[in-house]
């Protein structure tokens, strides 16, 4: 079930990712629902993800451990 909210979380982080407030949100909400061993995986996915997106970059210190 864990497995299935990251999935979840990486499905909707890219929907919204047109906007960098609701993408933060976004992240806010999956540090909250997230186990720590997924969060580090989210952190590993979106440095990969938002690699060429300059304005979701603010986001990633939300994922710091």
């Amino acid at each position: 079930m864990a497995r299935a909210m990251l999935e979840y979380t990486k499905t909707v982080l890219q929907k919204v990712s047109f906007d960098s407030q609701l993408f933060t949100q976004e992240v806010k909400k999956a540090v909250r629902r997230l186990l720590p061993d997924e969060i580090k995986e989210l952190r590993i996915w979106m440095v990969r993800f938002i690699y060429d997106k300059p304005e979701l970059h603010s986001s990633l210190h939300l994922l710091n451990p």
